[in-house]
């Protein structure tokens, strides 16, 4: 019956092919969703091991400095320094917002850091690391940016010199590397119209004009013109020491909020991607009924156009069996046709996709045993149909 099912293949193989290259579209998208919810993953973890730290520590009581907001003094990365078991801390800030570039706008996350400190980008594709104080750049390749463009961050302009690869916030945004002062007057500073206004505030306060607080008034105005806050201080911690104890201790005794990896990887994607991964799930499911009716519907139509075939092969005495079994078969064909087609196209449309898309090898083995199975039970249908032909069909005309 291998032969029966491939020769009625054979006969109407256009037909055939054509219907598993659709279903080869319907899987290829599937498989493209599962590679969606990976790369979200990956982008996660990628964003944690370019920070190059063991602890993330944070404003007390916040998930910061990716999930929520965070604000902490810069100066306290000091006393972090001088913990047991730590190694190395520095200041970081984290900033998510539209860049020039030309007449368009990117979104990025603008990263402020410490040359030579954790936060720096492990490694670049082209130009140097960041040099001067200020008004230099490190830009991601996926930002569209070329070495010696000019970026837009608020008030100033930044010149790139460095390009780095897979530099990536949780939800897939290239990163831009800056000086920690720019990015801090970038995200902390108020503009200078604020800051009139502000100013013309404080001074038309009589409680700050009495003779009882002198100096009070050019305390609060210089605090307007300056900034001493980061979004979180990454911290390295020597070899022979456990992060969860460090973090216990910094909790302890510097009333802060301290992250180790697991933790951090725990917020980012249990958290912070969880509804994004329940819609991909519940798209998958659908896509998985979808193609299954296609499926069903496809070998049903088909085993109705073989109403008198069928007829004929039990009138000369084929089994049950080996009727279900030619079905099935046409079944399978179908979906290995489509499985294959689909593999294909999703591997050559992934890098078309804006965030990025990784396909596992387990995923696509996990997908072919689904499709086979969708594809099994999709023609129970049909075969239902043949077994309940009258032989005397055959006969009757």
């Amino acid at each position: 019956m291998i032969s029966l099912a491939g020769r009625d293949i054979l006969h109407s193989w256009g037909k055939f092919v054509l219907t598993g290259m659709g279903l080869g579209l319907l899987i290829g998208l599937t498989l493209s969703m599962a590679g969606i919810y990976r790369g979200m993953v990956d982008d996660a973890k990628a964003l944690l091991n370019n920070s190059g730290a063991d602890l993330w520590v944070v404003q007390k009581d916040t998930l910061g400095p990716y999930a929520e907001s965070s604000s902490i003094r810069d100066d306290l990365y000091r006393a972090i320094l001088g913990m047991p078991g730590v190694t190395r801390a520095a200041n970081v800030t984290y900033l998510t917002m539209q860049v020039r570039q030309g007449d368009a706008d990117v979104r990025t996350m603008v990263v402020g850091f410490e040359p030579g400190q954790p936060g720096e980008p492990e490694y670049l594709v082209a130009g140097r690391h960041v040099t001067r104080n200020h008004y230099e750049a490190v830009a991601d390749v996926k930002t569209g940016f070329r070495i010696g463009e000019s970026i837009r961050i608020r008030r100033h302009d930044f010149v790139v010199v460095g390009l780095t690869r897979r530099m990536v916030s949780s939800g897939g945004d290239p990163m831009v590397f800056v000086p920690l002062k720019d990015a801090q007057e970038a995200q902390f500073l108020k503009d200078n119209d604020a800051i009139v206004n502000e100013r013309a505030r404080t001074a038309a306060n009589p409680s700050l004009n009495r003779p009882w607080v002198p100096g009070l008034l050019d305390a609060i105005v210089a605090s307007q013109t300056s900034n001493r806050n980061v979004n979180a201080i990454l911290v390295q911690v020597s070899p022979n020491a456990r992060p969860t104890a460090v973090a216990a201790e910094i909790e302890r005794w510097k009333h802060l909020q301290a992250y180790s990896r697991e933790q951090m990887e725990e917020i980012l994607v249990a958290k912070l991607i969880a509804t994004s991964a329940k819609q991909i799930a519940l798209f998958l499911v659908i896509l998985a009924i979808v193609s299954g009716a296609i499926v069903a519907f496809i070998i049903y139509t088909m085993t109705l156009g073989k109403i008198r075939e069928i007829a004929v092969l039990k009138l000369i005495g084929t089994h049950n069996r080996t009727i279900a079994a030619m079905i099935l078969q046409q079944a399978l064909g179908l979906g290995l046709i489509g499985f294959i087609v689909g593999k294909m196209v999703a591997t050559a449309w992934a890098p078309i996709f804006p965030k990025y898309v990784l396909l596992v090898p387990s995923d696509a083995l996990w997908g072919f045993v689904a499709v086979m199975v969708i594809c099994a039970i999709a023609s129970t249908l049909a075969i239902r149909a043949a077994l309940r032909v009258d032989p005397a069909t055959a006969i009757g005309g």
